[in-house]
């Protein structure tokens, strides 16, 4: 087995050309989200990815095996809810208050301008079409927002961007819930 230990969020600092022919490893969000977890890559390697906890792997991100090797990340096709808004009378908010209210349950939400993508739950589901919403099932790539309180601020641990923040430690106060 291949040990990996070190992720290149999109392959930063790497040629272009490199990344392109490096093997890949599909992988979904439940995986990705895992610090720990074994892997095939596309040249049949075993892989035993061993990641700072709390790491996000995402999909472009490039992993570094112990023999220098490059393995990239694909995001792989899963079970989502893709939802949009009434085209007749709908408009954006719609899709805001929509993620307010799963971003209250703390439910995982992938943002796009004109769409959210959530993990399939049928509560939600019902909710969203009560909400005049429309629901479809798709199998896509899943990327959820990293989040206010992900490790680095939504960005991957150890990926300082000097703002000068001070941190948010989530589990001091309550939501009410």
């Amino acid at each position: 087995m291949l040990a990996v230990s070190k992720v290149l969020p999109g392959g930063q600092g790497m040629a272009p050309v490199l990344v392109k022919r490096a093997p890949t490893i599909e992988l979904d969000w439940d995986i990705r989200q895992k610090s720990r977890f074994e892997a095939t890559d596309s040249q049949g390697r075993h892989l035993g990815v061993f990641l700072p906890r709390g790491t996000v792997v995402r999909g472009g991100d490039v992993l570094v095996a112990e023999d220098g090797s490059l393995v990239r990340v694909i995001a792989a096709p899963q079970p989502v809810l893709v939802v949009t808004h009434c085209n007749d009378h709908g408009s954006a908010f719609d899709l805001l208050r929509a993620a307010y209210h799963l971003g209250n349950r703390h439910v995982p939400i992938e943002l796009k301008p004109d769409h959210l993508k959530i993990e399939p739950d049928h509560v939600l589901a019902d909710l969203l079409h009560s909400m005049h919403l429309i629901v479809r099932e798709a199998n896509e790539a899943f990327e959820p927002e990293g989040g206010a309180y992900a490790a680095g601020g939504g960005h991957h641990p150890g990926h300082d961007h000097g703002h000068g923040h001070g941190q948010h430690e989530h589990s001091h106060h309550d939501h009410g819930h």
